[in-house]
């Protein structure tokens, strides 16, 4: 999806962040983002170390930070993730995304 398609901030909903997630994350691993499914483990299944996470935190503030002021992920908060899934919650969460995990 192209990043014209996510300039519109107000209304971003899980879809938008799960494509956006997933997409940059693809990018990051040289993977087809149809192969990225939630359950799939960031570290154990898709080799992705902690540089690649914050890489794609990097990439995802980015890209929504200019329109969704504050949004900022803590370092603490990347660590405790394992999953595609729980990547794209902690996201939604911190952006007030319907659809995120509510943590």
């Amino acid at each position: 999806m192209p990043a014209e398609t996510h300039s519109h901030g107000h209304g971003l909903d899980r879809s938008d962040v799960s494509a956006l997630v997933v997409e940059r994350l693809a990018e990051l691993l040289g993977r087809d983002p149809d192969d990225l499914r939630p359950e799939l483990r960031l570290r154990d299944d898709l080799d992705a170390d902690d540089l690649v996470v914050l890489d794609l935190v990097e990439a995802v503030e980015q890209e929504l930070g200019e329109r969704m002021v504050g949004l900022h992920l803590d370092d603490d908060d990347l660590v405790e993730l394992e999953t595609v899934g729980e990547l794209i919650d902690c996201v939604c969460d911190h952006l007030g995304v319907a659809g995120g995990s509510g943590r």
